[in-house]
């Protein structure tokens, strides 16, 4: 059977809120956190501002709509429990933080985020901030907390290290320097240096760290 074409208000709805998200994205892009204001997204998305209050109930509501759109964690769900039970937890770590290190490089939007979370407090970011935390005690409780055993809290510092490095890494190249430690992050060669190395760390951990039976 041929499928159905969506039209009429739902269809319009749709489209118009994903204008107004986008608009968020392109004023945080070139105005920075600052220009987030109802008149300002409303104009750059070309809609009355009433619509933003229809369509998601406040400002706020839209920009963390945005945030969560655009958060690497927010949207990194694996069916953990099925690939520990297959004996892939420590490819679903690393394939995370590899992904997340990449993700960051490449989105210039949660780049300004991670600069907003840094020098702001607000509730819309601190909700960010507690999805991420979420994601990463699923990971902890279902993927190193019961492989590692009494190392649990040993290994989760770990991972706080190689969690910063990969924000600092990131934003460091984006605004003001080209080299960290000698390595150029502008370049393929020196990213796969880094990758190579939270590769290593993670593998050393899962062989050293293990808990005992």
């Amino acid at each position: 059977m041929p499928r159905k074409v969506v039209q009429g208000p739902i269809r319009d709805k749709e489209k118009t809120k994903q204008k107004l998200l986008a608009a968020v994205g392109k004023i945080l892009r070139v105005k920075g956190y600052s220009g987030l204001k109802v008149s300002k997204i409303a104009a750059v998305a070309g809609f009355d501002k009433k619509l933003i209050y229809e369509y998601f109930g406040s400002t706020d509501k839209l920009i963390d709509e945005y945030i969560k759109s655009q958060d690497y964690w927010s949207k990194f769900s694996p069916d953990i429990e099925e690939e520990v039970q297959v004996g892939k937890g420590k490819e679903v770590l690393i394939q995370g933080i590899i992904m997340q290190f990449e993700s960051l490089r490449k989105n210039k939007e949660l780049q300004k985020i991670i600069l907003w979370e840094l020098s702001e407090s607000k509730p819309i970011l601190k909700n960010i901030l507690k999805q991420r935390e979420d994601v990463a005690a699923n990971l902890f409780e279902n993927v190193t907390d019961p492989y590692f055993g009494e190392n649990a809290t040993n290994v989760r510092a770990m991972l706080a290290l190689i969690a910063a490095g990969v924000y600092y890494l990131n934003l460091f190249p984006a605004y003001n320097g080209t080299e960290f430690c000698g390595i150029d992050m502008r370049t393929d060669e020196g990213r796969a240096e880094v990758e190579k190395v939270i590769v290593e760390i993670i593998e050393h951990y899962y062989e050293t760290k293990k808990a005992k039976k």
